[in-house]
């Protein structure tokens, strides 16, 4: 199976699901990665990585909501008629 613009497509699509549904309660606090855990920076210091990908999941989660909802329901509807 070669891999195709269509195929990356799909995956990256996939995967921003996979991040909007994740729950918080049943997911994310069981591994520490809650917004309620304290996350005390100095002004200045560097972001730690699981700073930078909490910040990247809370912000997919707001900003594509409404965008990746019409992504997929094009998607579905191209899947449908191009089989």
């Amino acid at each position: 199976m070669t891999i195709t613009l269509w195929n990356l497509f799909e995956a990256s699509l996939l995967c921003l699901n996979a991040v909007c549904v994740l729950h918080e309660e049943r997911f994310l606090v069981k591994i520490g990665w809650s917004s309620k855990s304290p996350n005390v920076q100095g002004f200045g210091e560097q972001p730690t990585v699981k700073g930078q990908i909490l910040n990247l999941i809370y912000s997919i989660r707001t900003v594509a909501r409404i965008p990746l909802i019409l992504v997929n329901i094009v998607t579905i509807i191209l899947k449908l008629i191009l089989g």
